[in-house]
This record gives structure tokens, C-alpha cells and sequence, in this order.
């Protein structure tokens, strides 16, 4: 007897263009069709990090992904970073990234470099990616619009930013329109000096003013797992007061405390459910979005 598929293996098998029958076509769109309702019209940001945008070929695809969603009526929000492209330039020119608990020290020299490499190089290639995969994206940075106000966190770090308010009204005009609005997390203040703005940080803000259903946060990591050596541990889903029994005994440590907190802090500014899965895994956004058992590690208010 022939196996039955179920509605992921089927819409995995459609995804990647494998050989399968009309039939099977069929059964991948009626069984996505209540993910397609349910998210129509509603806000989705999308967090796109440094360390999964590495492999071309990859990033094509997700691009391709996130136009499907939209063309499915999904208002999609791309927030990216650039991590190990600011560090290639920099060592390019001579200039050695530091780094002080995770975050990147930025002089005048870096803060320049980043803002090159992130509202630059990064912002329009994946503006330009979107479009030849038949999207209609626009790509801003913080500072466009002051749309991500900031402060010194620390003068030790230089020009390394922390979030002091979202003006988002330039992202409802983009959506308004019908764009793909793309965000490259560069901040500014009052006097004008920029800011490097950790993107997990900034995704979860921008999340939070657009009231956004949910926020995917795209990275190079499966999700939250109980035995970090053990793939199998994955973590599914979690409430936000779960996540803090969990750093208590050790199963969210190092790297993951601030992901997770920025998880947390998401669903404090109203996003309803934030996710982490690994953007490496092809079409694993869509596996999210329009399956039953998703991707990754999802947080909720519970």
C-alpha cells in the first residue's frame, strides 16, 4: 500500500520541485489553504541574520519564499543583518573586527563601514533579489524616516546603538503600497551620529509598533534545544515564563540568552508569536508559516 504523505512532506515535495502527480499538487495547496486565511492581510516580520544569509543559492531561495507569501496576500517585513560581510570588508581594509560579549566594537571608521555594507551592499542586493524573483520590495534603513531612533549603549563600544523609539510610520506607507518593505538596522539619534543596532533587537521593536502577528527570526541555529549536542532535543514551543524556568537551568545559556530575550521582549510589545528556526534549512519559513508542525522553536505569551 502506498504511503500517505502528510501535508509537510507533501508541501516539502512541491517546494523543491521534485517529480510528484497532480494529485499531490493539489493536496499540498487545499491542506495550506487554512495557514493562507488564516494569515492573509496580517503582518509578518522576518528577521534575516548574517550567519544564515551566507550561501547564495539559499538566500535566492528564501527571497522566493517570501514573495510566495506575499503574493498569498502575507504582508511580509524583511529585517537583516550582515554580520560576516562587515567583518570581510573591514579585514579587506586592513581593519580587525573586536568584539566585547558578543557585540562588535564600532569607531567612527566601523560605523562607516557598517553603514556601506548594510544599507548599501546587503539592503539592495536582497531588494534586487526580491525583484527578479517577482516581488515588489523597498529598501530603507533606520535612519530613513528616523525610523529607528537610538542612544550609546556603552562608550566602550563606541557606536553601538540601544533602541529608543520606532517611528514606523515609514513602513505602513510601504505596506500600504503593496512593497516588501526590507530593513537594514543601522539607527540614528538626534544629532545625527549613527548607530549599529543588534537586529534581533530591532526586529523585535519594528515587530512590536506594527502590531505583528508574528515574527520569524531566521538564523543559523535549528531552534532552542534541552541538550544543545543533540539535534533531536529541539524544543518546539514554549511559553515567554517557560523561557525564564529554562535560562534558570541552564538550557538557554551563552549566545541564546539575548535571542531568547529578544523573543521575550517581542511578545511584551504585543507580537503574538515569535519563532526561531534555522534559515539555513531550505523553505523552512514556509514550513512555518503553513504547516502543522512548523520549524524551529516558537515563544508565546502562553
Amino acid at each position: 500500500m502506498e504511503q500517505q504523505l502528510s501535508a509537510e512532506q507533501l508541501l516539502a515535495q512541491q517546494l523543491c520541485a521534485h517529480e510528484f502527480t497532480n494529485l499531490q499538487r493539489a493536496e499540498v495547496l487545499t491542506q495550506a489553504l487554512p495557514y493562507i486565511q488564516e494569515y492573509k492581510h496580517q503582518i509578518v516580520v522576518v528577521k534575516y541574520g548574517g550567519n544564515a544569509m551566507v550561501n547564495e543559492g539559499l538566500k535566492e531561495q528564501v527571497m522566493k519564499d517570501i514573495v510566495l507569501l506575499r503574493a498569498i496576500g502575507i504582508r511580509i517585513v524583511l529585517v537583516h543583518g550582515g554580520g560576516p560581510e562587515i567583518s570581510e570588508l573591514m579585514a579587506r581594509l586592513g581593519k580587525k573586527p573586536e568584539f566585547v560579549d558578543g557585540l562588535r566594537i564600532t569607531d567612527r571608521e566601523t560605523i562607516e563601514i557598517v553603514q556601506m555594507v548594510l544599507s548599501g551592499k546587503v539592503n539592495k542586493s536582497l531588494v534586487n533579489l526580491l525583484g527578479i524573483m517577482g516581488g515588489r520590495a523597498m529598501g530603507i534603513s533606520g535612519v530613513d524616516g528616523r525610523l529607528i531612533e537610538a542612544k550609546q549603549r556603552d562608550a566602550r563600544l563606541g557606536f553601538v546603538g540601544d533602541i529608543t523609539g520606532v517611528n514606523i510610520a515609514p513602513v505602513v506607507d510601504l505596506l500600504e503600497k503593496g512593497y516588501i518593505p526590507v530593513i537594514s538596522t543601522v539607527g540614528c539619534d538626534r544629532a545625527g551620529n549613527l548607530y549599529n543596532i543588534n537586529g534581533d533587537t530591532a526586529a523585535a521593536h519594528i515587530a512590536g509598533a506594527l502590531g505583528a502577528e508574528r515574527l520569524i527570526m531566521m538564523t543559523d541555529i535549528a531552534g532552542i534545544l534541552r541538550n544543545r549536542d543533540d539535534p533531536t532535543t529541539l524544543i518546539p514551543e514554549m511559553t515567554v515564563s517557560e523561557a525564564g524556568h529554562l535560562r534558570e537551568e541552564g538550557v538557554i545559556s551563552g549566545g541564546m540568552i539575548p535571542k531568547v530575550q529578544c523573543c521575550v521582549d517581542a511578545i511584551r510589545y504585543g507580537v503574538r508569536r515569535v519563532t526561531i528556526m534555522d534559515g539555513r534549512v531550505p523553505h523552512s519559513i514556509l514550513m512555518e508559516i503553513l504547516t502543522d508542525e512548523g520549524a524551529g522553536t516558537m515563544v508565546t505569551g502562553g
